[in-house]
């Protein structure tokens, strides 16, 4: 037996370098955005940086599926956010009246989130907006293209 084989003997080779620390820190990544943190946040608290989790995404088509999936999780959790949001009741001041300022600041949570939303998912949570016009009397009639020539 050479030396080359004798090193190699009982050694189980990686298939690439930190790969089992790079499925437990993806693993993370994933189940804190599952839980409602962004990816910013959920690389933050993995102990990775985003651009880092960004080139393993682009390197991985089975982890990019996955964070696809993730996303979609955290965008709905984010959807039943503002449901919960518009539900809750907002509280009373000591005195018996409405606390105005909270009202405000549930309102400013709810538009951001949906605005993020819309952002997010457009064709899911997106505002729909629909030009039709009659078949006898057409929105556009006829376009031309002019073309000036100085």
């Amino acid at each position: 037996m050479n030396t080359k084989e004798k090193k190699t003997q009982g050694i189980v080779k990686r298939t690439k370098p930190g790969s089992e620390d790079r499925a437990s820190v993806t693993a993370l990544v994933l189940q804190g955005m599952r839980n409602g943190l962004s990816a910013l946040k959920s690389c933050e608290a993995a102990g990775v940086h985003q651009s880092t989790f960004n080139t393993w995404l682009n390197d991985d088509d089975a982890l990019a599926a996955e964070y696809a999936r993730a996303r979609e999780d955290l965008i709905e959790r984010m959807a039943q956010e503002v449901l919960e949001l518009s539900d809750s009741d907002v509280g009373f001041l000591p005195d018996g009246k409405k606390d105005w300022a909270a009202v405000q600041k549930h309102k400013l949570q709810v538009d951001t989130r949906k605005w993020l939303l819309s952002k997010l998912a457009p064709k899911k949570f997106g505002d729909k907006i629909e030009v039709s016009g009659d078949p006898a009397n057409p929105l556009v009639q006829r376009i031309e293209r002019v073309i000036v020539k100085a």
